[in-house]
């Protein structure tokens, strides 16, 4: 079941393309959003993180810090973070744990894969509490980035 506004966050930590571990907790007093995403180097997910990079000024400027979450290896979101020149981090779910937390898994995808994560956006205030969420069940569509943009700018 996917998490509801208004609820804690689920803490976690993961390690990101750069091999360091970074935990939800590492920035409380920040407003982060999340994005969580299928699979590094499809059209869908590119759109989805590259409209990210290409506004991360204006929610950096807002206290906001952007993370990326899917279940590829390290290695895999590192390269793809080279390519697409991410400037946030993206964070390896490689044990599910995350996206299961946050009901954000398929436990079926194209394919024959088991285990991926679904589409979904996180707003989560500076005390840790879910402001906007967003969980899509069809990998082709993208989350509503105006609506994530309200809802951070709303948050004081």
């Amino acid at each position: 079941m996917a998490l509801q506004i208004g609820q804690q966050a689920p803490d976690f930590k993961l390690f990101s393309s750069d091999k360091t571990e970074l935990s939800l907790s590492d920035l409380k007093g920040k407003k982060v959003i999340i994005h969580f995403f299928p699979q590094a180097f499809t059209g869908t997910c590119t759109t989805q993180l590259c409209t990210m990079r290409d506004n991360l000024a204006y929610y950096t400027g807002l206290n906001a810090e952007v993370l990326g979450i899917s279940v590829d290896s390290v290695f895999t979101l590192a390269k793809f973070k080279e390519e697409q020149s991410y400037n946030f981090p993206l964070l390896s779910d490689f044990n599910k744990e995350v996206s299961k937390a946050y009901g954000a898994l398929y436990d079926e995808f194209v394919f024959g894969m088991h285990g991926v994560s679904k589409r979904a956006a996180f707003v989560i205030d500076s005390n840790g509490i879910i402001q906007y969420a967003e969980v899509l069940e069809s990998a082709g569509d993208l989350p509503n980035f105006d609506a994530i943009k309200k809802v951070v700018e709303s948050i004081s």
